[in-house]
């Protein structure tokens, strides 16, 4: 089994290679504006240094979001493309379970929190036990005092990703608030993993149909100053 998997979801670009044996090439990119410039440079690097085609694969895998609009369309527009010209099954992983899949290890016995930075004081956030199974699904939350009080109660959080600044000042100083010291994004090497599982339990999306999971309802600027004149 081989897949070729890459993530856009925020303003880094990710690019690996799996074989159900494990990862064989991986490229992680974050610099601004990278998604639409160096994805397909970086699907072209790792294709020749681990010595593979694009027909060689079984599959085609993409981080689906939670994330930015614009580099959600880059990824997704992308993956369906390869999928449609290669004939290739295509297989849609949300951003915030592959991040906690990088932590989980690290943090037996805590509940994970994941966060993308969506504008102003919102976030997109999940929340997973340390076997990266869902605790509280995928949704766009509003920061405020009160913002997760009901879990530090009774459990230990971590929370990371570029989203986890805005949630630093509010409970940085409670005892059972974690905020890693080292930035953990998005990463294609994690989304493969997951893709290693979706392929082998046949969870494959409609190449046609398929779209971005926005979360929320993308709005380009002209529509933005129309509902600000009505």
């Amino acid at each position: 089994m081989l897949i070729l998997s890459f993530d856009t979801s925020t303003r880094g670009c990710s690019v690996a290679l799996h074989s159900d044996a494990g990862l064989l090439a991986g490229y992680d990119l974050y610099t601004d504006k990278s998604s639409s410039s160096m994805l397909t440079t970086l699907i072209k690097n790792c294709l020749e240094n681990a010595g593979y085609q694009l027909a060689d694969f079984d599959a085609i895998a993409v981080a689906k979001g939670p994330g930015s609009y614009t580099g959600l369309r880059v990824g997704v527009s992308t993956a369906k493309g390869l999928c449609y010209a290669l004939e290739k099954p295509l297989i849609a992983i949300n951003t915030l379970e592959a991040m906690a899949l990088q932590v989980g290890s690290f943090f037996k016995g805590h509940l994970l929190c994941p966060m993308i930075d969506a504008r102003r004081m919102e976030v997109y956030c999940a929340l997973f036990d340390d076997q990266n199974n869902f605790i509280r699904e995928t949704a766009a939350v509003i920061l405020n005092d009160e913002s997760f009080q009901d879990l530090l109660k009774d459990f230990k959080v971590v929370f990371f990703g570029d989203g986890a600044a805005k949630c630093g000042p509010l409970l940085k100083e409670h005892p059972n608030a974690f905020f890693p010291s080292i930035d953990i994004n998005p990463s294609a090497r994690t989304i493969g993993q997951l893709a290693i599982a979706a392929f082998e339990q046949g969870n494959f999306e409609d190449v046609v149909a398929f779209e971005p999971y926005y979360l929320k309802d993308f709005m380009s600027p002209a529509r933005k100053k129309t509902s600000a004149l009505v």
